[in-house]
C-alpha cells in the first residue's frame, strides 16, 4: 500500500482516476493498493516572530535581528483539518512509502516538505515528476518514480528561498518601520521590483520634451522624409525650398530580411503576450494556465523553458494536427503545411519542464466549458505552437536616396516576400480568428515601386511638428521583461538564469506591491504611489539592486544542482541583515523623522506602526490596522480620569502607568494606583494594581 500526495484536489482526482483509487473518503481517495490525498496548496509556513518569543509582538529595533535557531512551521488555520488527515495517513500502519506528487518544481517541493516534516513521518519518499496531467503522462510517471533523495538539492533551494524571504521581510520591515515611524514593507524581490517602477516614473516625470520638425516630400505616393529638425527656421527654409520643385531618385538599395519564428511559450513570455493582447494581468494568466493544466488541456505552466525535448517530435506533430482540426485557423479547406519540429526541440535548453503546449485532450467540445480567460490562454498557447514551427517571415527592406534642390531625403519601406509564421498573428486581429494574409491590407504598408534615376515633377512638400517621447510607463508586459532580464549586464553570457524572481513567483510579487499600495494599476499601466516612492527614498542602494537579487536567484539555481552550500547562502543573507541594521543604527534623528509631521506617541501593539494623537483618540498610522486607544473611556470615566499623550506613551511602551488622583465614588476619596492595559484580539482591557497604598480623604 502506498500514499500519494498531490498539491490540489483537482490534481489528486486526475491521478486517482489513473491509479483506480475511486473510493471517496474524508480528505482522500482510496484504491486497492493506494491512497491519494492532497495539500490544498501551502498547508504550512514559517511562524511569525512572536511565536518564538512574546516580546516580538512589539516591533522594537533593539530586538533585531530575529534569526531563528530552529525554524518553526505553523499550519494555516483554514487548512488544519486537511493537515491532520495527511498527518494520519503519513503515519498510518501498512503504508510502505509516500509519493510526492505536488507540482514538479521548487514550490511543489516546499509544499510537500513542510507537510511531511510537520507530520514527523518516517515513510520513504518517492517523487512523481511529470509535465502533463494526461492519463498517459501520469501512468508513465508512476512507472518511472524517482527516489525522493534525488531532489534533496531542489528542496534545499526551496527552503533557502523561503527562509531568505522571511529573514529579509520580517527583519527589514520591522527595522525600517520602527526607525522611520512609518509602515515600510521590505522584500527580497519586492523592493528591487518597486525600485524599477519608481525609477521609471521619475524618468517620465522629469522628462523634458523637445519639439522637432519633419519635412516630407510626396513623390507620387512615395514619402521621402528629412527627420528631426530641432530648429523651426531650418525646417521652414527646407520646406519653402522644396515645395513645388522636382525630385530625383539618386539610389535604391534593397536587402532581404528574415525573421525567425518565435520560441514556444514559457510562463513569463505567455504572461507578457496575454497582457499585450488581452490586457490580462500576470496573476490572471497564471491562474488560467494552472486551471488548463489541471484540466489536462496544456502542459505544466510554471516553466522557464521555451523548447521541447527531442523525443517529443511525434507528440508535437499530433498536437498541431489537433489544433488545426479544432480551430481551423487556415479555413476549412486549407491544408496545413509540414511543421518544422526541429526548431522547437533542444534537450540542452530543457531543465525541469519543457515549454507550454496544448495536449491531445484539446477538443471543440471542451472549449465551450472553459471560462473566457482560460479559453483565451489556450488559444494563445495553441497558436504559438503553430507559429513556432512555421517558416521564416521574409521581406525586402527598401531605402531610396531622393535629391531635391540639392537636399537629401530618405524614403523607406518594405515588400513582403513570404508571410511565413507572421500569418498567425492575424488570428488575434479578426473575429473569425483566421490566419488570413490579405494582400490589400499588407499592400497599404508596402512602398510603391521605385527605380534609380526616376524624376518626380512638381512634388508637394509638407512640414510637420512633433515632440520627443518620454520613456514608456511600465505595464505588466514591460515589467515582467524587466524582471526577467534584470542584471543581465552583470553576468557572463553562459550564465544559465538571470533576472529577479522566477516565472512562478513574479505575478505574486506584482500583486503584493498592489496589495501593499506601493503601486497602482491605471488601465494597463503600473505606476508607483506616493507610499511606494517614500519607501524607495529611504532604501539603501544595495536593497534596491536588481543585480544583487538576480545573483541570489542564480545561487538558488546552483543550489538545485548541488553547486551551492545552503549554509553559505544563508550566511550571505544574515550578513545583509547586519548591514541593514548597522546602517539604520547610524541614521540621524532628522532623517528618521522625515515622514512624521505629527508627534509619534508610540508603536502599535498589533502591527508595530507609529501611533499618532487624534482629537478623540490615539490611532495607528497603518490604514489597514484598526488599533485605537480612546482618550475618554467608561473605565476611567468613573474615576474622573482620561488618557493624555504622556499616559498613552507609557501604556504603549510598558503596558502600565502610575496614576494619581483617581477618584472612588464608593469611598468618596482619591487614590493612586498602576493602570494596567492589555491589547488582545482587537480589544483593550484595563485593570488596576496597588503597589503602594496611598490615599487621602477629600
Amino acid at each position: 500500500m502506498y500514499l500519494v500526495i498531490a498539491e490540489k484536489p483537482s490534481v489528486a482526482r486526475s491521478i486517482a482516476q489513473v491509479l483506480g483509487a475511486d473510493k471517496r473518503q474524508d480528505g482522500y481517495l482510496e484504491g486497492d493498493d493506494c491512497i491519494v490525498s492532497w495539500c490544498l496548496g501551502h498547508l504550512a509556513g514559517y511562524a511569525y516572530p512572536e511565536k518564538y518569543d512574546e516580546r516580538y509582538k512589539n516591533w522594537n529595533f533593539e530586538d533585531l535581528p530575529i534569526i531563528p535557531d530552529h525554524w518553526k512551521l505553523e499550519v494555516s488555520k483554514d487548512k488544519k483539518d486537511q493537515f491532520y488527515i495527511l498527518k494520519g495517513l503519513l503515519n498510518q500502519p501498512g503504508i510502505d512509502y509516500v509519493v510526492n506528487a505536488c507540482d514538479a518544481g521548487r514550490e511543489g517541493e516546499l509544499i510537500f516538505k513542510h507537510a511531511y516534516d510537520l507530520s514527523r513521518s518516517r515513510l520513504p519518499v518517492k517523487r512523481l515528476w511529470i509535465s502533463s496531467l494526461e492519463d498517459a503522462a501520469i501512468l508513465e510517471g508512476f512507472q518511472n518514480l524517482k527516489d525522493g533523495e534525488e531532489y534533496e538539492n531542489l528542496a534545499n533551494a526551496a527552503v533557502c528561498r523561503s527562509q531568505a524571504d522571511w529573514l529579509i521581510g520580517m527583519n527589514a520591515t520591522r527595522a525600517f518601520t520602527s526607525k522611520y515611524f512609518k509602515r515600510l514593507t521590505v522584500g527580497r524581490v519586492q523592493t528591487p521590483t518597486l525600485a524599477m517602477l519608481v525609477e521609471r516614473d521619475e524618468q517620465i516625470k522629469n522628462f523634458q520634451k523637445q519639439k522637432y520638425f519633419n519635412v516630407e516630400l510626396d513623390c507620387d505616393g512615395m514619402k521621402a522624409i528629412r527627420e528631426k529638425l530641432f530648429e523651426e527656421t531650418e525646417a521652414d527654409l527646407l520646406f519653402q525650398k522644396c515645395d513645388g520643385k522636382d525630385a530625383r531618385v539618386l539610389s535604391v538599395t534593397e536587402k532581404d530580411k528574415r525573421i525567425k519564428p518565435p520560441k514556444l511559450y514559457d510562463l513569463t513570455s505567455l504572461q507578457r503576450d496575454a497582457n499585450r493582447v488581452y490586457g490580462m494581468t500576470a496573476k490572471q494568466t497564471l491562474e488560467a494556465a494552472q486551471a488548463l493544466y489541471e484540466t489536462k488541456l496544456i502542459t505544466y505552466p510554471r516553466t522557464d523553458s521555451q523548447y521541447l525535448t527531442e523525443d517529443m517530435e511525434s507528440t508535437g506533430r499530433s498536437v498541431i494536427r489537433r489544433i488545426h482540426e479544432v480551430y481551423q485557423v487556415l479555413g476549412p479547406f486549407e491544408e496545413p503545411g509540414n511543421p518544422d519540429m526541429k526548431k522547437v526541440m533542444n534537450n540542452a535548453k530543457v531543465s525541469d519542464h519543457h515549454a507550454i503546449i496544448p495536449t491531445m485532450e484539446l477538443t471543440g467540445k471542451v472549449l465551450s466549458d472553459l471560462k473566457e480567460s482560460e479559453e483565451k490562454i489556450l488559444f494563445m498557447v495553441a497558436i504559438r505552437l503553430l507559429a513556432a514551427t512555421d517558416v521564416e517571415h521574409i521581406y525586402t527592406e527598401i531605402h531610396a536616396d531622393v535629391l531635391c534642390e540639392d537636399e537629401h531625403f530618405t524614403a523607406s519601406g518594405k515588400k513582403i516576400k513570404q508571410p511565413g509564421w507572421k500569418i498567425y498573428e492575424e488570428c488575434f486581429k479578426n473575429k473569425e480568428r483566421l490566419a488570413m494574409y490579405e494582400m490589400d491590407v499588407y499592400g497599404k504598408e508596402e512602398m510603391p515601386p521605385v527605380t534609380e534615376g526616376k524624376t518626380y515633377y512638381r512634388i508637394t512638400a509638407d512640414k510637420t511638428e512633433h515632440f520627443t517621447s518620454p520613456p514608456k510607463a511600465f505595464n505588466e508586459d514591460l515589467l515582467l521583461h524587466a524582471m526577467e532580464t534584470a542584471g543581465n549586464k552583470e553576468f557572463d553570457e553562459d550564465t544559465e538564469k538571470k533576472g529577479i524572481g522566477t516565472p512562478a513567483t513574479r505575478a505574486g510579487i506584482i500583486e503584493k506591491l498592489v496589495a501593499d499600495k506601493y503601486i497602482v494599476r491605471k488601465g494597463k499601466t503600473l505606476t508607483s504611489t506616493e507610499d511606494g516612492k517614500a519607501l524607495i527614498s529611504v532604501m539603501p542602494e544595495y536593497l534596491q539592486s536588481a543585480n544583487m537579487t538576480a545573483e541570489w536567484e542564480n545561487q538558488l539555481l546552483q543550489m538545485e544542482k548541488g553547486q551551492m552550500d545552503p549554509d553559505v547562502f544563508l550566511r550571505g543573507i544574515n550578513n545583509l541583515l547586519s548591514m541593514i541594521l548597522n546602517g539604520l543604527e547610524a541614521l540621524p534623528a532628522e532623517e528618521t523623522s522625515r515622514f512624521s509631521s505629527k508627534k509619534v506617541i508610540g508603536n502599535c501593539p498589533y502591527c508595530g506602526s507609529p501611533v499618532f494623537e487624534g482629537k478623540k483618540n490615539f490611532y495607528c498610522s497603518n490604514r489597514e490596522c484598526d488599533f485605537s486607544l480612546w482618550k475618554e473611556n467608561r473605565y476611567l470615566e468613573t474615576m474622573q480620569k482620561s488618557i493624555d499623550a504622556a499616559t498613552a506613551t507609557a501604556l504603549l511602551a510598558n503596558g502600565r502607568v502610575h496614576m494619581k488622583d483617581l477618584y472612588s465614588r464608593k469611598k468618596d476619596m482619591y487614590f493612586a494606583a498602576d493602570l494596567i492595559v492589555e491589547f488582545k484580539d482587537g480589544r483593550t482591557t484595563f485593570s488596576l494594581e496597588f503597589p503602594k497604598k496611598s490615599n487621602s480623604k477629600k
